[in-house]
């Protein structure tokens, strides 16, 4: 690869999302690395020249150390990072358990966390600026009724807010932060649920595709005076009531 071609790290990589902006950027000439705790036995994203893979938990701050050590190595820079690795389940409130909290803060939370300290860290010191792309919920800010999910939320509005601080924190470095808010979207987290009740969560009547919302993390990267955004790709839930 040509010494110029950036990096990307891209979390919970496996399936899904994840994938889909692995091959995205694959597709647009970027060297990848890409992890989560069985990447390397992904149906979807396969090890290459241009793609590295790392095995582990984001929750753990080791993994997070081994995974910006195989950029430098394998790819010699960290241009950018996308924080999709992420857990969501649904309950009543009064049901969540602490061990349901604990998974929650570990892969949401310090999953963010650790693999960005690091990043952030390596782009200071390459002063060639980078890009930062966290995907987050459009649920985080407009609440939907039956859809119990208040703990899940915790995590995701942190993540909204440490974007804009992040982003206003580092502005004058030229590292921009910023989100990818999905609403309902096909992926396998969804494979078993009715394709009414996925419809029913749009306000369009239609969910995103994984395609949809890799392309809004290419938009992010590419805009250049973009920082401490919250880009929506939800069909309008998060603004109304329908």
């Amino acid at each position: 690869m040509s010494s110029d071609t950036k990096t990307v790290i891209v979390t919970g990589a496996s399936q899904g999302i994840g994938a889909g902006i692995v091959n995205a950027y694959v597709e647009r000439g970027f060297n990848v690395v890409a992890t989560s705790r069985k990447i390397s036995q992904s149906a979807e994203v396969s090890a290459s020249e241009q793609v590295a893979l790392v095995d582990g938990d984001i929750g753990d701050a080791a993994t997070a150390v081994r995974i910006v050590q195989t950029a430098l190595s394998r790819f010699k820079s960290i241009d950018g990072l996308v924080n999709n690795a992420g857990i969501f389940f649904t309950r009543p409130f009064p049901e969540y358990t602490a061990e349901d909290f604990k998974s929650l803060v570990s892969t949401n939370l310090e999953g963010f966390l650790y693999v960005t300290q690091l990043a952030v860290k390596q782009m200071l010191a390459q002063k060639t600026g980078g890009s930062i792309v966290t995907i987050t919920a459009a649920l985080a800010r407009n609440p939907v009724r039956g859809v119990t999910a208040s703990v899940p939320m915790i995590t995701k509005g942190g993540l909204e807010t440490i974007t804009q601080h992040l982003a206003m924190e580092y502005a004058k470095d030229g590292i921009r932060v910023n989100a990818v808010a999905p609403g309902v979207a096909y992926t396998p987290l969804h494979r078993n649920t009715p394709p009414e009740l996925m419809e029913s969560l749009s306000p369009m009547g239609r969910p995103s595709t994984v395609e949809e919302i890799a392309d809004a993390v290419m938009y992010l990267t590419d805009a250049t005076t973009v920082t401490g955004h919250i880009l929506y790709v939800d069909g309008g839930a998060h603004f109304g009531r329908w």
